[in-house]
């Protein structure tokens, strides 16, 4: 008689159990090289299509079914944009921090650079690309990739710096006793110390790149209609027509795709990111990434890491130890070479002066009336950037502290402000202006209300990293000692994100005067929307192609810029340096 197995002994015994753990398996890898292999079939397609022949006025289809293709375009070059902003960034601010006689003209340039609107950016770097690359769609796509990068770069390269200018003297001085050279302080100190802000501000350039989108690939330059295929051109072409299915459709897929992002680009660099955290307390809540145990359990990542990237970083490391221990007696500088300096120096001085005097002449044809209205214009741009940062500061620094201070707290938050961040204001306007013209409003409360849309982001990221940044033990002292409310603002949170908050202000005063150009001139099925401001004299300018009055706006918005540099940021910079330097 064959005994009958009982249903309650088969329930207790797990079935998965027996199949093998993460450890064990080769789930990652099998994963890992499926997406490899996916990635390497993508680019491979669309640089058929980037080395091909040039295609003028590409049919943009407002089908739902054709976003994932346009999705994916974008992606690939906010990611080549990224790359690119990434590397200036560390050049840039590395060479700013440590070069004096640099930093006094490398900084205040950032501020220009930073400030100068997409659109005046847009003719030169097009026609360049084009020209460079006739008869290429390259040349298209490098233009659209180059204007992206110029609304990515600026903050990223602004935190680098402001982290390099805070490294606590005790630090340096242990890298200068064991006798670091350049290369281990950048790798060991320098990118370590700055890992965090850089993380917060490239999430924050990533979500510039989607804003830069409706701008970069899709524009008209004189009779040449230039149009790439992209998430960008796709909301642009769904506004212009005025079809609102369109414009949900296209911002569902821009949001699924800053979800997937945040979940399999950015949790796992901000979770990598905590361990170059300064402090001698562990903190007992770190953040922590599904996406980052799955990597770290590959055995095929490991045995890469193993056979490759480590032998290949401590070859780099000895190599430039040993160069650095040498102490060979540093060379004369060579006489013809002091030569070559100064000549350069006397022909870029040279290169200014003719380009001074080339614009004083194209400016001396403009009418009186031209520029007292661009005077009035600079007075009431400059004045809604100001109260757009300061309603920006009043809800961004308790928003950001509180979620820098909570990873549960920045686990939900952190997605949805970089969803935010992301979506196009031109593709909240036409609701915005709407809803603002039923209530008796305009375009002048809603340029406000898009102008705190492209620079609040700005803020709460520097503020969200600044506070993440205070050292646990900090925390702990303070719980001891009973510091709490306006005391423990006063004494611990705004000192520890003061040099943040600083970078924050003036990347996002740059990006208020970017966004002025969208902010106060607005075309929305065949009328136009505009209001007093620098933005709507370049806009015009840009659709008109008056060059001299594009000329003079960029050049007050520049010299306003550089003024209120010297007067606020550049004293608010040295007081971070010097007075809330993390050091004892």
């Amino acid at each position: 008689m064959k005994k009958s197995i009982s249903l309650r002994g088969f329930s207790a015994y797990r079935l998965w159990a027996q199949l093998p753990s993460l450890e064990t398996s080769h789930l990652p890898d099998v994963i890992m090289f499926a997406a490899g292999i996916a990635m390497f079939y993508g680019v491979v397609t669309v640089g058929r299509g980037w080395f091909g022949p040039f295609t003028p006025s590409v049919e943009i289809s407002l089908r739902p079914w054709a976003l994932p293709a346009y999705a994916g375009y974008s992606l690939l070059r906010i990611t080549v944009a990224y790359l690119l902003s990434l590397a200036f960034a560390l050049a840039y601010g590395y060479i700013a921090a440590y070069n004096l006689r640099a930093e006094r003209f490398m900084i205040p340039l950032l501020d220009v650079l930073q400030s100068i609107p997409v659109l005046v950016f847009l003719p030169p770097v097009m026609l360049a690309m084009v020209a460079l690359f006739p008869g290429r769609q390259l040349g298209v796509e490098l233009g659209a990739i180059l204007l992206i990068f110029t609304g990515q770069v600026w903050n990223m390269a602004f935190s680098f710096y402001a982290s390099l200018k805070s490294i606590p003297k005790e630090m340096r001085e242990t890298a200068t006793i064991y006798r670091f050279s350049a290369w281990q302080r950048f790798t060991q100190m320098e990118l370590p110390f700055s890992a965090i802000g850089l993380v917060w501000n490239s999430m924050m350039s990533v979500a510039g790149g989607w804003f830069a989108l409706m701008v970069c690939e899709m524009f008209v330059l004189g009779s040449r209609d230039f149009r790439l295929p992209g998430l960008g051109s796709y909301l642009q072409t769904a506004a212009s027509a005025g079809d609102t299915a369109s414009i949900v459709w296209g911002i569902a897929t821009m949001v699924t795709v800053i979800v997937l992002l945040d979940q399999f680009v950015w949790r796992p660099v901000i979770a990598w990111a905590e361990k170059f955290k300064v402090e001698q307390v562990e903190s007992t809540d770190a953040p922590g990434s599904w996406v980052l145990n799955f990597l770290q359990h590959s055995t095929g990542l490991s045995r890469i890491r193993q056979k490759t990237w480590r032998p290949l970083s401590e070859r780099f490391l000895l190599h430039f130890a040993r160069k650095h221990i040498a102490d060979k007696p540093e060379e004369p500088t060579a006489p013809w070479r002091e030569w070559v300096v100064r000549v350069l120096a006397v022909l870029a001085l040279i290169g200014i002066g003719y380009g001074m005097v080339r614009v004083t002449i194209i400016l001396s044809g403009l009418q009186k009336a031209e520029l007292h209205e661009a005077a009035l214009g600079l007075g009431a741009t400059f004045l809604r950037v100001n109260l757009a940062l300061l309603l920006a500061a009043l809800w961004t620094i308790p928003a950001g502290v509180a979620i820098g201070s909570n990873p549960r707290l920045a686990r939900i938050a952190q997605p949805l402000a970089q969803i935010a961040a992301s979506v196009p204001a031109t593709a909240l306007l036409p609701v915005i202006l709407l809803v603002l013209i039923r209530l008796g409003g305009g375009l002048g409360i809603a340029s406000i209300v898009v102008l705190l849309l492209g620079t609040q982001w700005y803020v709460l990221f520097n503020v969200i990293a600044g506070a993440m940044a205070i050292p646990t033990d900090l925390k702990e002292c303070c719980s001891v000692f009973r510091m709490r409310g306006i005391e423990r603002w006063k004494k611990l949170i705004l000192p520890g994100i003061f040099p943040y908050l600083i970078t924050g202000m003036v990347t996002a005063s740059g990006g208020a005067w970017n966004a002025s150009i969208v902010a106060e001139y607005f075309n929305f099925k065949g009328q136009i929307y505009t209001t007093i401001g620098l933005g709507a004299s370049i806009s015009r300018a840009t659709d008109s192609g008056d060059f001299r009055l594009l000329m003079l706006a960029t050049i007050m918005i520049s010299a306003t810029v550089v003024t209120v540099n010297r007067l606020v940021w550049r004293k608010l910079y040295r007081l971070a340096e010097t007075r809330f330097r993390l050091e004892t």
